[in-house]
């Protein structure tokens, strides 16, 4: 999967340990055990191999945003206060979230 730089060394140092997808027909074949490689956007040679360690389902990223650790999605301490689940619109129509339902992709760095 590609990362942008910024969450992408979030994951790689322990900071972020919940990646946020929609919960499309290539995310729905991935299980507690598999591994996924990340790659930054900005750099191929960068990628880290995880292991999911768990797998949360949600119908939206409003719900997804009431019932996980946000700072474990990707945000600091410095934007939390202002995290809301539009934040996720940028990359996800509504109407794909609608259609596909949302995940959060619990992980835990094995190689980077």
């Amino acid at each position: 999967m590609n990362l942008n730089p910024s969450p992408f060394y979030m994951i790689k140092s322990g900071e972020k340990t919940i990646e946020l997808r929609l919960n499309d027909e290539k995310r729905r074949l991935l299980n507690v055990g598999d591994e996924i490689e990340f790659i930054n956007t900005e750099d191929d040679k960068q990628k880290l191999l995880t292991e999911i360690v768990a797998m949360h389902h949600f119908k939206s990223f409003e719900v997804l945003y009431k019932n996980l650790p946000l700072l474990k999605c990707g945000y600091t301490q410095e934007d939390i206060a202002n995290a809301k689940a539009s934040d996720m619109d940028i990359y996800y129509s509504k109407e794909k979230q609608s259609k596909y339902g949302v995940l959060g992709i619990e992980i835990k760095v094995i190689n980077e």
